[in-house]
């Protein structure tokens, strides 16, 4: 043995393609639908809280002065009205009558509200996941009452990715807040030299500035978690190549199989084709390559009917029984070329080729006697 060369043991199965465990494909449409019948879709559920705060205090701001009456009027029924019952005898329809009344300001107050909320979350859902009704996600799954997988996915990157998102989202928030209130500062420390309206009015507008400040930075990154969502789902959607073969076997079948049906098929049709081919009146070749058998039934059809044809092999099978059978065979390159490419087994000849053809079956049947 040499002793300057040096021998390093490696594996082969290093240099193989690993294609199979890489996904580079696009999911197919199979595996979208099957992922979105159980539940997986690419949803942001911070854009949805971020839609309902939004449409929550843009209908305060909206109702702003319907609420203030209505708010108004329970004040006056309070100072005034319960007063007044309370030097009565107090009896449950008294105060049934009380709760009521508090009770149907309070539902008129906040019906508007929850009917702005409840079309603001259809609308946000619909343009996330569409429309699209499924109870799979509702099923109970065992591998999700294992506290294994619990602790794997507790410390998994998704999970570790949301915590860092999360305080980073505290923190923006925590800023907007502070400079929110930092611009309202003065009022704030000095309200209590404001009188009892002006006061509350302040309050009312600071925390309803404040809200909505933070309502659209929220939104604001809730639309970027929405992009990252996406663009996530479609990259766990992927598949391998693999992947794609299997599905394409389960969906279309498996190509070896479908290409052993596809061939008996053909030998099937190719056998009632040659027991047909002693009802031709005439065969026309190429005068080698193509042959096509042509009958002309006036009771059956208007125009002469293709019953046979086939290329090389084929072709010189169709000659070999029409030479059996003692059908005519007339050489004609165009006419061969022209019905085989264009006229299949069953199918009536072309207009165009109708003179031409007649001629030849004039001369076939003056041979026969049948003219």
């Amino acid at each position: 043995m040499d002793n300057n060369r040096i021998y390093i043991r490696y594996n082969l199965q290093f240099f193989a393609n690993s294609e199979s465990g890489e996904k580079t494909e696009e999911p197919t449409s199979k595996k979208l639908g099957k992922a979105r019948e159980e539940g997986q879709v690419a949803k942001s559920q911070d854009l949805n809280t971020a839609i309902m705060l939004l449409v929550l205090f843009f209908s305060i701001q909206f109702l702003g002065g319907y609420m203030y009456e209505s708010f108004k009027e329970i004040f006056k029924f309070s100072t005034d009205k319960i007063p007044e019952l309370a030097k009565e005898e107090f009896t449950l329809s008294i105060s049934v009558s009380v709760l009521g009344y508090f009770f149907q300001k309070i539902l008129l107050i906040s019906l508007p509200i929850l009917a702005f909320g409840l079309v603001g979350a259809i609308i946000v859902n619909l343009v996330q996941v569409k429309w699209k009704l499924t109870g799979k996600p509702l099923k109970p799954k065992l591998s999700s009452m294992n506290p294994i997988n619990g602790a794997k996915k507790l410390f998994s990157k998704d999970k570790i990715f949301d915590l860092v998102k999360t305080i980073a989202k505290l923190g923006v928030l925590f800023y907007v807040v502070y400079d929110a209130l930092n611009d309202e500062w003065g009022l704030i420390t000095n309200i209590y030299e404001l009188e009892f309206a002006p006061a509350v009015s302040l309050i009312v507008s600071t925390v309803l500035d404040l809200a909505v400040r933070i309502s659209l930075v929220f939104f604001v990154l809730a639309l970027a978690d929405y992009i990252y969502q996406k663009r996530k789902f479609k990259q766990d959607m992927k598949m391998t190549k693999q992947e794609v073969k299997d599905e394409y076997k389960q969906t279309e079948g498996n190509p070896e199989i479908k290409g052993q049906i596809r061939r008996k098929m053909q030998e099937a049709s190719r056998r009632r084709m040659m027991q047909r081919l002693p009802e031709a009146d005439v065969v026309i070749t190429n005068p080698t390559h193509l042959a096509v058998a042509v009958k002309y039934d006036k009771k059956e059809n208007e125009a002469p009917v293709v019953i046979a044809k086939g290329a090389d092999y084929l072709a010189q099978r169709i000659r070999d029984i029409a030479k059996e059978t003692r059908i005519e065979i007339v050489e004609n390159k165009p006419v061969a070329r022209m019905l085989y490419h264009n006229v299949e087994i069953g199918e009536q000849i072309p207009p165009e080729l109708y003179q031409t053809v007649a001629e030849i079956l004039a001369y076939v049947y003056g041979l026969k006697g049948r003219l």
